[in-house]
């Protein structure tokens, strides 16, 4: 499985890799993007089975990312890792294409659980 992790943070997108790894999904290719731009470049290049983005991101913002990924034709599941989980954004998220929203601080179970209710291992 491949898997995208897309945040402008280089120490954020270490901290999500090492999660996965944490919650059972370490021997997975992971491949990383500082931005929206970069990571919707990466999605349609590399045709990744899962994305996992930031939303609040520099470039472009993983909401708009999400959105011109779904309108190039991506069906890859899509969630967001984000320190804003209000209603709205999940609901926009949601309603946007995204599988699901994680509030960052995260855990491994909370990794594990989320990403197997969409099917994901």
């Amino acid at each position: 499985m491949k898997i995208l992790v897309v945040d402008d943070s280089r120490v954020m997108r270490q901290i999500v890799i090492r999660t996965l790894r944490q919650a059972g999904m370490g021997g997975h290719d992971v491949v990383e993007a500082e931005n929206g731009r970069q990571g919707l470049e990466l999605a349609l290049a590399e045709s990744p089975d899962l994305v996992l983005s930031d939303w609040n991101m520099p470039e472009m913002s993983g909401i708009d990312f999400l959105v011109s990924l779904r309108a190039a034709g991506s069906n890859v599941p899509f969630g967001f890792v984000t320190t804003e989980g209000s209603e709205d954004m999940r609901a926009r998220a949601l309603s946007s294409g995204a599988s699901f929203l994680i509030a960052k601080p995260f855990t491994p179970e909370t990794f594990e659980q989320v990403l197997s209710g969409v099917g994901v291992s």
